[in-house]
């Protein structure tokens, strides 16, 4: 039984390189966007931080409910009144 362990080793060895290649060939097959779809991704809010008027919003919400232990800098009270 151990005399055919390693033809069955090597042909699991190629049929994992042909399953990889295969695998790897489809991503090829991806295109870029569209013309009518680079008008949406050039909006600011589709960047990688996010809405920067949100971003703004949530820290002074977070400043306003963690001052007591630093927050974003902001001294002051829980209010939000900073």
């Amino acid at each position: 039984m151990s005399s055919r362990a390693p033809g069955y080793r090597r042909m699991a060895g190629a049929l994992a390189g042909v399953i990889a290649s295969l695998a790897l060939g489809g991503c090829t097959l991806l295109s870029g966007p569209q013309a009518w779809e680079k008008g949406n991704l050039a909006k600011p809010a589709m960047g990688m931080g996010g809405d920067p008027l949100e971003m703004r919003y949530s820290q002074h919400i977070t400043a306003s409910k963690e001052a007591a232990s630093g927050g974003y800098g902001v001294g002051g009270g829980g209010c939000g009144c900073n």
